[in-house]
C-alpha cells in the first residue's frame, strides 16, 4: 500500500512534528508545546536551527544566555502549568549539552515533563573525533549526552533519520503519561539532522493530547476507605499530584466532608487555600506545629500525590502512632506502595472522589477536627509574629516574607523559589490563596533555579504577577535569565536577600557541631571580600533595581513598582543567622561519630538519640 510521503530533513521532521501537538485548556485547543528554548552552536545550528527558523511563526523559538538556565525556564514552565504544557530545548554537542544535564536531574526528581533535543556526534564517524566529542577508550557508542541517561525518562540516539518517527511518538506518551512523566531527551546526531527521508504525512497529523485519569483498583479502593473508616485521627498530606491533577477543589470537598485535616508539602502547597479552616500548613521537616503535632498522632495518613520524602516525613521520625497506616494514593505505583503502605493507583481527583463516595456521611469525631483547628490558631499566632515589621539594620528572612506578603501577596501572585533558607521559611510562612501561587523547587533544591524559573512561570502565567525570591548565593551561581525576561518583555520582580554567603548551609553547619567555615564570605579563605552591587549588575542587564534599607523601604518598593512593565530587582541586606524557631522537626544529617571538636561530639550525641526516632522501612 503506497503512503502518501512529504521530504524533509530529520530536524525538520522533528518541528513540524512538535508544531501538530495539540492539547485542550479550559475548552480551548492550543499547542501542548509553548516553545522552543534554544543555544545555537555546530552540533544544531545547520539542522535543528534552519528547521525552527521555517516553523517559527507556528512555534516561537526563545533565545536564552545559559542552557541550564532556560532547561529551567522550561522546567517552570512546565510545573506553572500544571504539566499540561510543556517545553522543548535543544543545544549544540559537547558543554551546551551537558550545562542541561543538572536541569534533567530537576525534571526527573519533580516529574516534570520537559523535552531536551541535544546535538550530538556524527552518525556515520567520518570526521570522528569532532569538536567536543567526548571519546571512550573502551566503546566507540559513548557521547557526551549519554550523561541524560539515567535522568531522563524516556532517551534516545537518533542514528538514521527514520527513527524519529517512533521516538517522537514514544516522547509524547512519556511527556503526557502521568505516571511516567518527566525529562525525554532525544539525542540528534549532527549529521542525521540534515539528513533527509520520506516521511508519511499521517506522521504530521494534527493530536490532541488529554489528561488520563486513572480509576482506582476495587480491591485497593475498597482497603483505603476501611482503613479511613476506622481511623480515629487521619491525616491528608497534600503534594503535588494534587495540583497536577487539579484536583483542589476536590480535596476541599473531602476534607469539609469527612472531616479531615490536611497538611501541604513543598510540591503540594497552594494545593488547598491558606485561609480554608483545615489547611493545617506545611508538614515536616520545615512544617508548621498545626501540621506536625496531627502528624505525630496521626493513625492513618492519605498520602496524596507525594514520593514522602524525608523532608515531608521528618527523616521518618514525625509519625509516633504505633499503629500508623499508610494510604498511597498516586498515579504512580512506586511511590503508592512506599513504606508498606496500602497503594491507591489512581488519578488524584478520582481517587478523593471513590473514596469520599465509599465512605458515605462518614466524619472524623470533631475533637480531632477541633484539636486541629486550635493548633492553627496557636500557629498562625506564632507566624504572625515571625513575620511581624521591624526596624532591625538586618532584617530576617521571615520579615522580609511578611513584606512580600503584605506588599504584594494577592490571588495574582506566584511565589517563585528554590533552594537554601528561604523555601523553609516560606513553607511555613508564605500564604498562597490559589493553586499555583506557591511555586517552589525543592525536590532537587537546585540553587540557580530561582530567576529562571520565574521566567518560565511568567510565560506559562502572563497575567500573575510573578515575584522571585532568592538569597545572594543562588544568585551569584545562575542570574542571566534576567536579560531574558527583558527580551521577551516578561516582567518578573526579584526581591535578592543579601546575606553574605550560604546562610542556610552555616546554619546547618552550626547546628551539626561544625566551625564556620567556608560558607559566609566571611569564614572563607580569602585575601579581600567581594563589594557586590545587586542593583548595579541586575540594572546592567536591563532590570529596573533599588536597594532599600530596611523592611518599611521594601514594601514601598514593592508596590511603587507593582505597575512597571520591566523586571524589577529590589536588594535588601539580611541576618545570616535568624530563623524561625515555632514549627520545624529534625532532619537526618550525618554527624561524624569521631571529632576534636567537642561541638561535633555532643552534636553527635543528639544525633543518636534522635535516630531512636526513625521508623526504618
Amino acid at each position: 500500500m503506497s503512503q502518501k510521503t512529504v521530504r524533509l530533513t530529520m530536524a525538520q521532521a522533528v518541528a513540524r512534528f512538535l508544531t501538530r501537538q495539540m492539547t485542550v485548556i479550559d475548552g480551548n485547543k492550543v499547542p501542548i508545546f509553548g516553545g522552543v528554548f534554544a543555544i545555537f552552536g555546530h552540533g544544531n545550528v545547520a539542522g535543528v536551527g534552519e528547521a525552527l527558523h521555517g516553523i517559527k511563526d507556528a512555534l516561537p523559538t526563545y533565545r536564552a544566555q545559559n542552557e541550564q538556565g532556560m532547561a529551567n525556564a522550561a522546567i517552570a514552565f512546565a510545573k506553572a502549568s500544571f504539566r499540561r504544557r510543556f517545553m522543548a530545548c535543544t543545544t549544540s554537542i559537547g558543554p551546551g549539552a551537558l550545562n542541561m544535564v543538572t536541569s534533567a536531574a530537576l525534571a526527573h526528581v519533580n516529574r516534570l515533563p520537559v523535552l531536551f533535543l541535544p546535538g550530538d556526534v556524527f552518525a556515520n564517524r567520518r570526521p570522528d573525533p569532532v569538536l567536543q566529542q567526548v571519546e571512550g577508550f573502551a566503546d566507540g557508542t559513548i557521547s557526551a549526552n549519554d550523561c541524560f541517561r539515567p535522568v531522563s525518562r524516556y532517551f534516545d540516539r537518533i542514528t538514521r533519520p527514520e527513527q524519529i518517527i517512533p521516538a517522537l511518538r514514544r516522547a509524547m506518551q512519556v511527556l503526557t503519561d502521568p505516571a511516567d512523566c518527566g525529562p525525554v531527551t532525544l539525542s540528534l546526531c549532527q549529521d542525521v539532522q540534515a539528513e533527509a527521508y520520506d516521511y508519511p504525512e499521517a506522521f504530521f497529523d494534527e493530536k490532541v493530547w488529554s489528561s488520563r485519569r486513572i480509576e482506582p483498583d476495587a480491591d485497593e479502593l475498597a482497603a483505603a476507605i476501611a482503613a479511613l473508616k476506622a481511623a480515629k485521627s487521619p491525616v491528608i498530606i497534600a503534594g503535588g499530584g494534587v495540583l497536577y491533577s487539579e484536583a483542589s477543589k476536590a480535596l476541599a470537598a473531602f476534607a469539609e466532608k469527612h472531616g479531615v485535616p490536611v497538611v501541604e508539602t513543598q510540591a503540594g502547597k497552594s494545593s488547598l487555600p491558606h485561609s480554608h479552616p483545615l489547611n493545617m500548613g506545611s508538614v515536616g521537616v520545615t512544617g508548621t506545629s498545626a501540621s506536625n503535632q496531627l502528624a505525630e498522632a496521626a493513625d492513618v495518613v492519605l498520602a496524596v500525590g507525594s514520593r514522602l520524602q524525608d523532608f515531608t516525613t521528618g527523616s521518618w521520625a514525625l509519625f509516633k502512632n504505633e499503629g500508623l497506616k499508610i494510604v498511597g494514593l498516586n498515579v504512580q505505583p512506586f511511590d503508592a506502595a512506599k513504606h508498606e503502605g496500602l497503594p491507591l493507583v489512581a488519578d488524584a481527583r478520582v481517587g478523593l472522589e471513590r473514596i469520599s463516595a465509599g465512605l458515605g456521611n462518614h466524619k472524623v469525631d470533631t475533637a480531632w477536627t477541633d484539636k486541629a483547628k486550635a493548633g492553627k490558631t496557636e500557629w498562625l499566632k506564632a507566624a504572625d509574629k515571625a513575620t511581624a515589621t521591624t526596624n532591625a539594620a538586618l532584617p530576617s528572612d521571615a520579615q522580609v516574607i511578611g513584606a512580600v506578603q503584605r506588599a504584594r501577596g494577592s490571588a495574582d501572585t506566584v511565589l517563585v523559589c528554590a533552594a537554601g533558607g528561604l523555601p523553609g521559611e516560606l513553607h511555613k510562612l508564605w500564604q498562597a490563596e490559589t493553586p499555583g501561587g506557591y511555586h517552589m523547587e525543592y525536590g532537587f533544591s537546585t540553587m540557580g533555579y530561582e530567576v529562571a524559573g520565574g521566567l518560565g512561570t511568567k510565560l506559562a502565567r502572563p497575567d500573575s504577577d510573578v515575584i522571585v525570591m532568592v538569597g545572594d548565593g543562588s544568585y551569584m551561581m545562575l542570574n542571566s535569565e534576567i536579560a531574558s525576561s527583558i527580551m521577551l518583555g516578561a516582567k518578573i520582580t526579584i526581591v535578592l536577600l543579601d546575606n553574605a554567603g550560604y546562610g542556610c548551609i552555616n546554619r546547618l553547619q552550626m547546628a551539626t557541631g561544625g566551625a564556620n567555615f567556608n560558607n559566609l564570605l566571611a569564614d572563607t579563605h580569602h585575601v579581600e571580600l567581594p563589594q557586590i552591587d545587586f542593583a548595579a549588575h541586575a540594572g546592567a542587564m536591563g532590570a529596573l533595581t533599588r536597594k532599600v534599607g530596611s523592611i518599611s523601604e521594601l514594601e514601598s518598593a514593592l508596590k511603587e513598582t507593582a505597575g512597571e512593565a520591566r523586571t524589577t530587582v529590589i536588594v535588601i541586606d539580611t541576618d545570616p543567622l535568624v530563623t524561625t524557631d515555632a514549627g520545624g522537626h529534625w532532619w537526618d544529617v550525618a554527624v561524624p561519630e569521631v571529632s576534636e571538636r567537642a561541638e561535633v561530639n555532643a552534636a553527635r550525641k543528639g544525633y543518636e538519640k534522635a535516630l531512636a526516632s526513625q521508623r526504618f522501612g
